[in-house]
């Protein structure tokens, strides 16, 4: 067998600002940071959305989302663009997958496809593996026969939710958030996974089974709501215990499900602040606490060597951050730079640390170009392409992108229309119908993000001198603000270009464009 075995890890909401590899001063991700030390850390990993499915759909199919179109909810994964488990199991692979974010286990998006074994821990009935039955045989085979029975009937009524606004909206109440987020399952049972996860390994080891391996592990861990053990909270915010205030802030916000995406209609206070940044910590503590002992059966493994590890983010999250909480609506540090790190013993130099930004939507090129022999008979996937893009390129110096990289922020119509709802004029005043781009770009000077608000060049900030994104500069350098405005309509019109016409949404759906446009047109921001 020559092929590598393949692991690949998304923290779904990591922000990369909050783990000591990328320079936070809080010891709250020692595993995380000893595992970047022996393997290549991309210091500045862009993601090509701001949120769950496009960001997915992303790293899925190497694709920005204008090409591959799936930016809401109720979009699925066209059937013309190759999936990156569909093209590796084409390649002998035994494909599987443990997921705990509903958008990409329950949803009827092609996100599962190519998997041989889908494990999903989120929903009302997730699916998980036979050995992690609490009863002995032959109890857990009717057990899960039942439970299979309650998903078939639960699984068009959770997609009904996410695809319907009426019933997003009413699941966005407060009295009801406790039993989804909860009952439900909403962040999945990240810890479980992971356990579950080790366990396969080991048996994957005493097995027989002579194909190379494709494990997709998704965790939610720090996702709102927040409710980290006691244990991570004294390490990060050693006065919630003792706190009412907080604790009942904490309550509130873990409840109130609408605020978690929504603008800030008034700057939090200084103690909101503070709790919502510590529980965060404490959601990254415990999170790393389980990830370690994941990345220690990973070392122990006969093929540890033989192995590429790919841990990434799909996304960040916004904790107050430029009036905004959550991943819905802005492109700003904090939801698009995300930690990266790939780690493949027999091949890659270890301990390196790559400043060149890079989009992670070529994670699909790199796992694809570590394989050794792919196929040659799956439709619209090009193999040259997969070599051209890899990061192992980046990692030795020779960009194909040159240092730039690209965010779409489609904007998710189920929260836009909450937020028509509930607050029209936060709607208005924070543009949230508006349709954003990202470009970042490292040039011999210094590296420049640009922001695009409907097609027009609004931010320009100067990322070494101002990581917070505080001081807009697009009017004192118009000559770079004019070169990263034509870099975002070149790949804008290249991307466009790909787009695959036979996207496959619900037929009476509008494409999200024109949804947009007709939206900006009602409310007056153009013509």
């Amino acid at each position: 067998m020559t092929n590598p075995d393949i692991i690949f890890i998304v923290l779904d909401t990591q922000r990369a600002d909050r783990l000591g590899c990328y320079g936070y001063s809080k010891n709250i991700s020692p595993h995380l940071d000893q595992f970047s030390s022996r393997a290549i850390l991309f210091e500045q990993a862009v993601a090509p959305a701001q949120w769950t499915v496009p960001s997915h759909a992303s790293m899925f199919t190497g694709e920005y989302p204008t090409t591959h179109q799936v930016t809401q909810s109720a979009h699925r994964l066209s059937p013309q663009r190759p999936h990156l488990a569909e093209i590796l199991r084409a390649a002998n692979y035994n494909t599987v997958g443990f997921c705990n974010n509903p958008l990409v286990g329950i949803l009827n998006n092609g996100f599962k496809r190519g998997f041989d074994t889908f494990y999903n821990y989120g929903g009302a009935f997730p699916s998980l593996p036979q050995t992690a039955s609490p009863l002995p045989w032959p109890f857990n085979k009717g057990l899960e026969a039942y439970t299979q029975f309650l998903r078939k009937i639960s699984y068009p009524i959770q997609n009904f939710f996410g695809k319907s606004d009426l019933a997003f909206r009413v699941s966005l109440n407060a009295w009801l958030t406790p039993l989804w987020s909860k009952m439900a399952n909403f962040k999945g049972q990240n810890e479980r996974s992971v356990n579950d996860v080790i366990q396969f390994l080991q048996q994957q080891e005493s097995g027989k089974d002579d194909k190379p391996l494709f494990l997709f592990l998704n965790l939610m861990e720090t996702h709102l709501p927040f409710w980290p053990p006691g244990e991570f909270i004294d390490k990060t915010a050693p006065y919630f215990r003792y706190n009412k205030e907080a604790r009942t802030l904490m309550r509130t916000w873990n409840r109130e499900a609408y605020r978690w995406a929504a603008p800030l209609a008034a700057p939090l206070s200084e103690l909101e602040a503070q709790v919502l940044s510590d529980l965060y910590d404490a959601e990254v503590a415990y999170q790393d606490h389980y990830l370690g002992q994941l990345l220690t059966a990973l070392n122990g493994r006969s093929r540890y060597k033989e192995t590429l590890t790919v841990i990434a983010a799909d996304h960040g999250d916004g904790l107050g951050e430029h009036g905004y909480m959550g991943h819905a609506f802005v492109g700003y540090e904090e939801l698009i730079h995300v930690p990266m790190i790939m780690h493949w013993p027999a091949k890659w130099q270890t301990g390196q640390r790559i400043s060149t930004p890079i989009s992670t939507r070529r994670i699909f090129h790199t796992i694809l170009d570590a394989v050794g022999r792919l196929p040659e008979n799956v439709p619209n996937f090009n193999p040259i392409e997969a070599h051209r893009l890899t990061l192992q390129h980046a990692a030795a110096g020779d960009d194909p992108e040159n240092g730039t990289a690209f965010s779409e922020i489609y904007p998710p119509l189920n929260f836009v229309k909450a937020l028509e709802t509930r607050q029209p004029k936060l709607l208005a005043d924070f543009r949230c119908l508006a349709l954003r781009r990202a470009v970042v770009q490292q040039d011999t000077q210094t590296t420049h993000k640009l922001i695009h608000i409907d097609e027009n060049p609004a931010e320009l900030f100067d990322l070494p001198l101002d990581p917070l994104e505080l001081e807009n500069v697009h009017k004192q350098r118009p000559s770079t603000t004019s070169r990263l405005d034509q870099e975002i309509k070149e790949m804008v019109a290249t991307a466009v270009a790909q787009r695959d016409q036979q996207i496959t949404t619900d037929p009476l759906d509008q494409p999200v464009d024109e949804q947009l446009t007709q939206r900006l047109r009602g409310l007056g921001y153009i013509d």
